[in-house]
């Protein structure tokens, strides 16, 4: 699969988006406006791993899991299926919000610094590499890589994202986690989002801005040196704008993560939402 030329500044994101992918249906966005290749694909040799109509033999598209029907003025959704995954994937927010919203989160999201921007990995505390921030409703908390951190009270440019992920996907979350990548030297490694102060059976909803990045489930049986059994990797690249709801089971049976690539040069900023339970007092 090739990698994202994304190789220009932030204000050029409709070039790079351009050249992530090639596809021979362009459905619209939400705004009217036609999406292009690599916001209607989610990378090369994805088919088999995709629900559509053209290969369910005709009828209408399925709702996906988290909730959205036609009844809402949703967008197109790609569905992608494999032994214990369950995702849905669209493009959410045409350029011109969306290029908005990524000016509005870099102005306005404040990470964190000191202590809280290290992370505990095999008892040993490294730098992460990318920067966080953690925003939700009051009385929550949320625990992660040996952290537990207070989010900070709601700004509006994260109200507006939530509402509208809510709205299309009929969920409802109070918790976002903001990382931001500088680069593609900037990653996340393999990971599954399984920490115990998630609802049960709420989806994780994870919107991409900015530099179009490679993202990869691995199962969990398919992982280290000597796996019990081989499973396909599943790829795909998450578009400025987009929207990745993981369903149920999936961050029980699959890893993901967010290799480094080089060659991307552009910032990306991802919040991925989440429905935490209340802190017991």
């Amino acid at each position: 699969m090739p990698l994202c030329a994304c190789v220009f500044p932030c204000v050029a994101f409709w070039v790079w988006v351009a050249v992530c992918s090639q596809s021979s249906r362009i459905p619209k966005r939400t705004d009217g406006s036609l999406k292009d290749a690599s916001e209607q694909r989610v990378g090369g040799g994805m088919d088999k791993f995709l629900l559509r109509p053209d290969l369910q033999g005709g009828g209408e598209e399925p709702a996906p899991t988290g909730g959205a029907s036609g009844d809402l003025k949703s967008p197109d959704w790609l569905h992608l299926r494999a032994e214990g995954l369950s995702c849905d994937y669209t493009v959410l927010f045409g350029k011109a919000e969306a290029d908005k919203i990524f000016r509005e989160l870099e102005q306005e999201v404040e990470y964190f610094t000191g202590a809280l921007a290290k992370v505990q990995v095999f008892g040993k505390w490294h730098s992460v590499p990318r920067k966080q921030a953690t925003y939700g409703d009051a009385g929550l908390t949320y625990t992660f890589s040996g952290l537990t951190l207070t989010p900070k009270p709601w700004i509006p440019v994260l109200e507006r994202v939530r509402d509208r992920v809510c709205e299309v996907t009929g969920q409802t979350f109070n918790f976002v986690l903001v990382n931001r990548y500088k680069d593609g030297c900037d990653h996340i490694g393999e990971h599954r989002d399984d920490e115990r102060e998630l609802a049960l059976g709420s989806p994780i909803a994870s919107v991409s801005f900015g530099a179009c990045r490679d993202f990869i489930f691995r199962h969990k049986d398919s992982r280290g040196k000597r796996p019990r059994r081989t499973v396909e990797v599943v790829r795909l690249q998450l578009a400025h704008g987009s929207l990745l709801l993981m369903n149920p089971p999936t961050n029980t049976h699959w890893y993901h993560s967010l290799p480094i690539r080089k060659r991307v040069l552009a910032p990306r900023v991802n919040l991925t939402f989440r429905k935490i339970l209340p802190t017991k007092k």
